[in-house]
């Protein structure tokens, strides 16, 4: 089965985290989360999440994507840790499939990750930086090569059946969302 990474940064959009968590571990993906830091994760409502692991433990020959939540601050907390960057420049030279939501489009945009790619994110979240080089749509969710994006909290269910979809195929993404639907 495949391997993704859940990366918890404080402050980020527990729905958007837990949803994406919750609906991989369905398709029997293995999830692991890591927090930047030892501390207990608390998100932008106030919800505590204890992460799996720390992103230090992490070493990108296990993993098949990471799955980046929005919301504020977590993305620009994920944004702001360089050991994101390195591991998200280092899972693109393999090839492997990046995806984020909400506002975390901008941390693979930092990450030098977007140039001539097509993407979606929370509105606004990418003002205040240089994307000449990206395309951005209003689109609920975009797959674009390895790069997954999404927009936000709304879109986080089909976002991660996308990712369900990426990873195994349409055919267990559909028994997925069959099961959500009973």
């Amino acid at each position: 089965m495949p391997t993704v990474l859940v990366p918890l940064a404080q402050g980020c959009e527990e729905l958007e985290a837990v949803t994406i968590i919750d609906l991989l571990r369905r398709a029997a993906i293995t999830v692991i989360t890591a927090g930047l830091d030892q501390q207990p994760v608390i998100a932008s409502r106030s919800t505590v999440l204890m992460p799996d692991t720390t992103l230090d433990k992490i070493t990108p020959q296990v993993l098949d994507m990471i799955a980046l939540p929005g919301g504020l601050p977590g993305a620009d907390n994920l944004n702001n840790d360089p050991q994101i960057h390195t591991l998200l420049q280092q899972m693109a030279n393999q090839g492997k499939h990046l995806a984020a939501i909400c506002a975390a489009p901008k941390v693979l945009l930092c990450a030098g990750l977007l140039n001539e790619k097509r993407i979606t994110c929370y509105p606004g979240s990418l003002e205040q930086l240089d994307c000449s080089e990206t395309t951005v749509t209003s689109d609920a969710i975009v797959v674009d090569g390895n790069i997954i994006t999404s927009r936000g909290p709304g879109t986080a269910m089909d976002f991660a059946l996308t990712l369900i979809e990426t990873l195994v195929g349409q055919e267990r993404r559909n028994e997925v969302e069959a099961g959500l639907k009973r």
